[in-house]
């Protein structure tokens, strides 16, 4: 059988690709080698063998990673899985391209992806050809949950959230002010933490200062990464993960003030990525 994976920061989704009967899908924790600890991956990849996919032989996996950016990161993606299932062939890439076969298919065009984090490139159709280096979410990520949710909490502790919406946000919080910042200072994975606060962020955004954060976030997104791509006033400008599926329409009022675009929006890739490899 052979096993497809697209791994975020903060989830993971795999799809079970039988020889016969219908894809198999299921959920785990996600992984990025550059911020989380090794055993984070090594323990999910367990969960996922014993209890999610027990007694499956897999022959074939196909990783499409957050942070698999080279090999000695690619490395731990593979000593993890080869220790669940032994034997099988492992190909870990990067989750770029993963959006672009996921959102382009065969098809030129820019792929992004705006989740916990946030990254792009230009794809001819077959490879991923230029890409504008992601910094992360200590210096970039702009667009990203991670970069909504700095932003937010700015607004918050300057003050500058009218009385309604900072009542709303301290009621939905249920901890003080202290808590928060040391939980982003302290957490094991303050960029998932941070990225928390777009859940508050999507039950809000008609209200105009939330409206003001998200469309600053990706319009300097757009600008810094989208416009450098050659000949992306013609290509479609595709999106996957949840901040661009949940914000869309104040995505596309960015690409349009832009003359940009819009191509897919795409929540979850993994069915995309389980249809592009059955083709295959």
């Amino acid at each position: 059988m052979v096993l497809i994976a697209d791994s975020g920061s903060t989830k993971a989704d795999w799809a079970l690709l039988p020889e016969n009967g219908e894809n198999v899908y299921v959920n785990t924790r996600g992984f990025n080698p550059v911020v989380h600890p090794h055993d984070l991956l090594h323990n999910e990849v367990l969960k996922l063998s014993r209890d999610l996919l027990p007694n499956v032989n897999v022959r074939e996996v196909h990783y499409y990673g957050a942070g698999c950016w080279d090999q000695r990161r690619k490395k731990v993606i593979v000593d993890c899985i080869s220790n669940a299932w032994p034997g099988a062939k492992i190909e870990v890439m990067h989750d770029l391209l993963g959006a672009a076969r996921a959102t382009c298919g065969n098809d030129p065009g820019i792929s992004c992806i705006l989740g916990t984090g946030s990254n792009t490139c230009l794809y001819d159709g077959k490879e991923v050809i230029d890409n504008v280096t992601n910094l992360g979410f200590m210096l970039g990520d702009e667009g990203s949950g991670s970069h909504l949710g700095k932003a937010f909490l700015r607004a918050y502790f300057y003050r500058e959230l009218d009385q309604e919406l900072n009542s709303a946000f301290e009621a939905y919080t249920t901890v003080d002010r202290m808590t928060i910042i040391n939980n982003v200072y302290e957490s094991e994975m303050p960029n998932t933490y941070l990225a928390g606060f777009t859940r508050f962020m999507g039950a809000h955004q008609n209200h105009p200062l939330i409206q003001k954060i998200v469309f600053a976030s990706f319009a300097e997104f757009l600008d810094r990464h989208v416009r450098k791509y050659r000949g992306h006033l013609e290509l479609p400008v595709h999106f996957i993960g949840s901040i661009a599926f949940h914000f869309k329409d104040i995505l596309l009022a960015a690409l349009h003030e832009r003359d940009l675009t819009a191509g897919r929006f795409v929540q979850k890739p993994i069915e995309a990525l389980a249809d592009y490899h059955a083709g295959k």
